[in-house]
């Protein structure tokens, strides 16, 4: 039986809130230019100005408008997080066929590499990588598609596996069907669903990683991302700045990854019939 999951999930009050956020999040990210009332890397005020009409949020340390900044860094956070999940998801993807096809010796490399990726402090290694190549978005971008797949490597590969033994997959190949032709038209529609919630979980993930780096200082510091503004920020903690300049990217960065969550947890939730099954008897 065919299901709608956007439609399921839309059904599910905390899904539906997590894509009104998730809508909220890309309308801000692309309006940022238009909504900014302030040009953020341009002197907009005296330095450490508290929240007044001109300045929602004040001002920074060298007079920067910082609700400028908040908005402009919605882009950067979006823009590094999602294009990271959408590269770790593809990758996951043709290593999760190579794997579930080929079997054999492709399957043990392949699946010993996730094995390997797993156990590695994944933030760790981005955080040395960073450090030592140029931390600009391009890099992160790359870097964290090269460290963020492996878990949805293993789950593609074990959904190719139960695809392969259900009988329209068999019959097609029975009946001669290439490996491209049941790549493409039986293997890859069953498996949307589970790159959609792949894909979910990257980008929480990312946006994590890269607010955590940023606020570490690994990232190019002409930027504009709300872990740089914790960064610069957490210099004036001791003084009334904090309040105005520290919390809402904080805030920012903790309502993006609830956003995704809600979202991925009712796509789950909709994946999964004993979880379908105790959500519906919830309501």
């Amino acid at each position: 039986m065919h299901i709608n999951y956007w439609a399921e999930v839309n059904k599910d009050k905390f899904g539906r809130a997590g894509l009104v956020m998730v809508i909220l999040l890309v309308a801000i990210a692309l309006l940022a230019p238009w909504l900014a009332p302030y040009n953020p890397w341009e002197y907009a005020g005296p330095p450490l100005s508290s929240p007044s009409w001109q300045h929602p949020l004040g001002t920074n340390d060298v007079g920067q408008d910082i609700w400028s900044e908040l908005l402009y860094g919605t882009r950067t956070t979006l823009l590094i997080s999602i294009s990271a999940a959408a590269f770790s998801t593809l990758l996951g993807l043709i290593l999760g066929l190579l794997a579930g096809i080929y079997r054999g010796v492709v399957e043990r490399i392949i699946l010993r590499l996730v094995d390997v990726m797993l156990v590695i402090p994944v933030f760790l290694i981005a955080l040395l990588v960073a450090a030592y190549f140029k931390p600009g978005t391009t890099t992160l971008i790359i870097l964290f598609s090269l460290l963020l797949w492996p878990p949805g490597t293993r789950i593609i590969w074990t959904r190719v596996l139960s695809i392969k033994n259900q009988e329209h997959f068999t019959s097609a190949r029975q009946f001669g069907a290439g490996t491209f032709y049941l790549t493409w038209r039986h293997l890859i529609p069953e498996l949307y669903p589970l790159l959609t919630v792949s894909f979910i979980q990257v980008v929480r993930r990312a946006v994590f990683m890269e607010a955590g780096l940023a606020f570490l200082g690994v990232f190019d510091p002409v930027a504009k991302s709300w872990g740089l503004m914790l960064h610069y920020a957490r210099e004036f903690i001791f003084t009334g700045a904090w309040k105005w300049w520290l919390l809402p990217p904080a805030l920012a960065v903790s309502f993006t990854i609830t956003a995704f969550a809600l979202v991925g947890y009712a796509l789950e939730a909709v994946l999964d019939p004993r979880l379908r099954r105790q959500t519906y008897a919830g309501n």
